[in-house]
């Protein structure tokens, strides 16, 4: 990379990479908890997964969203010398760089099925929900604006597009890179 540029990563991809990874194995373990009588019984135990399921995907898709307008409002230009990550490359390394915790977060919702039948992994799919939401909603400012949010890697590590060490958005036109507004795969005609 020439002098100044930097690597950017786009903001809805790296916000939707975390859906399917909580989404699918949640569903699994509300499938598995569902087959356990538990402590509360499989009624009472899906219908307050069914309530958390709820609760999660509405904190997780209104969280920070201020502060993700707050830098989408100050957002510059790219350089011309910026490099675009791909796509695949940003949902590989947030998904390589929490392997473990989504392991972890998928044997809890596994093992609360003992008290909560279906509970956990409600709880679980409910927050990739809440992540894919976020990231429709992010993709439809994009669109409503014209541009694409990108965010330097180093600044996003942590796979927080909106924290504390991030300081500005990078904007693009809308057809720069291989993803669509929202973080999905573009189509090809």
């Amino acid at each position: 990379m020439g002098r100044g540029a930097q690597s950017l990563a786009r903001v809805a991809v790296i916000v939707r990479a975390g859906a399917a990874p909580l989404w699918w194995p949640g569903l699994l373990a509300a499938a598995v908890g569902a087959f356990v009588p538990g402590l509360t019984g499989r009624r009472v135990g899906l219908l307050a997964g069914a309530a958390l399921f709820l609760v999660t995907l509405a904190a997780v898709a209104s969280a920070r969203t201020g502060r993700y307008a707050e830098l989408a409002k100050g957002a510059a230009r790219a350089g011309r010398g910026d490099f675009l990550q791909d796509r695949d490359v940003t949902v590989r390394n947030w998904r390589r760089g929490r392997r473990w915790w989504l392991a972890g977060a998928f044997l809890v919702a596994v093992a609360s099925a003992y008290v909560l039948p279906g509970a956990g992994g409600l709880a679980l799919a409910g927050a990739g929900a809440g992540l894919w939401v976020k990231a429709v909603r992010l993709g439809q400012r994009e669109r409503r604006e014209d541009v694409l949010y990108w965010v330097r890697t180093d600044w996003a590590q942590r796979g927080r597009p909106a924290g504390r060490q991030v300081k500005a958005y990078r904007t693009t036109g809308p057809v720069a890179g291989d993803a669509a507004p929202g973080g999905a795969r573009r189509r090809r005609r």
